[in-house]
């Protein structure tokens, strides 16, 4: 579903270069998900706005084009869809220019290391680093998250200003993930305003419980945020102040580096 979020950073289009049977063909593969992972015509419809004899043609138009599989009634996304997300990762610049500066993260912290960035509602994680440390909802490569429950999520939310995390606010139901999760939008406005004065942010247990973010902006040489650099961990035994002030510098000085180069 396109958010007024995403919409907000799209360059505008001249009416005659827009294709709308693209867009569909892209809405009805992006309606698939973990609550529905097999849809009928009538359903793909009924999600996407479209009538069922729409849907069906661009349906068994995917499944022709090898995006989609069906047994006749009910169909769902095959692997081939990865090839979209793997093409981003082996031709987009700063993942591949991030990697050597995330191997240095987690040298310095032990933690595994992540650069992520923002896309509508979700975090989506571009390029890692380190140990997978037990997570059942694990940040794996392009792995995408709620923004608002990641410490780089929360981060990138409040550092695009108050008036666009105002906005992203009022439009949407937020959702309790653990009994730590922050679910009031009250409250989590005044987190946003807190990392907006100190230019981080601290995330603990909002997804899972027993884990930590860290988060820092990656910003180029204007001076413009175009990323998150973050460090997720066990909490275990190791209290805020203590995670902070092992994980933070190690953050900052890697981003600065960065700096100069994207």
């Amino acid at each position: 579903m396109t958010t007024a979020s995403a919409d907000q950073d799209r360059p505008e289009l001249a009416r005659r270069d827009w294709i709308a049977g693209l867009e569909k063909g892209l809405t009805i593969l992006e309606s698939f998900d973990g609550n529905t992972p097999r849809m009928s015509a009538s359903q793909a419809a009924l999600r996407c706005g479209l009538t069922r004899t729409a849907a069906r043609r661009y349906l068994l138009t995917l499944t022709h084009l090898g995006y989609m599989a069906t047994d006749g009634k009910l169909f769902w996304i095959t692997p081939r869809v990865l090839r979209l997300g793997q093409s981003y990762l082996e031709s987009a610049r700063l993942p591949r220019m991030v990697q050597p500066f995330l191997q240095r993260v987690t040298a310095g912290t032990n933690e595994a290391a992540y650069l992520a960035v923002l896309d509508g509602d979700d975090v989506v994680y571009v390029a890692r680093n380190g140990p997978y440390r037990g997570m059942n909802i694990g940040y794996v490569l392009g792995a995408r998250v709620q923004a608002q429950v990641t410490a780089a999520g929360l981060l990138m939310l409040a550092l695009k200003g108050e008036s666009f995390s105002d906005n992203w606010l009022t439009q949407r139901e937020l959702k309790n993930y653990t009994s730590f999760t922050i679910a009031s939008k009250e409250d989590l406005n005044r987190v946003m305003k807190l990392i907006r004065q100190q230019g981080w942010a601290l995330s603990e247990q909002q997804l899972e419980l027993g884990f930590r973010g860290i988060a820092v902006p990656l910003r180029d040489r204007k001076g413009e945020m175009i990323a998150a650099l973050s460090v997720t961990m066990p909490i275990g035994q190791e209290n805020s102040q203590d995670a902070l002030a092992r994980v933070l510098p190690v953050l900052r000085d890697t981003a600065q580096a960065l700096r100069n180069l994207v």
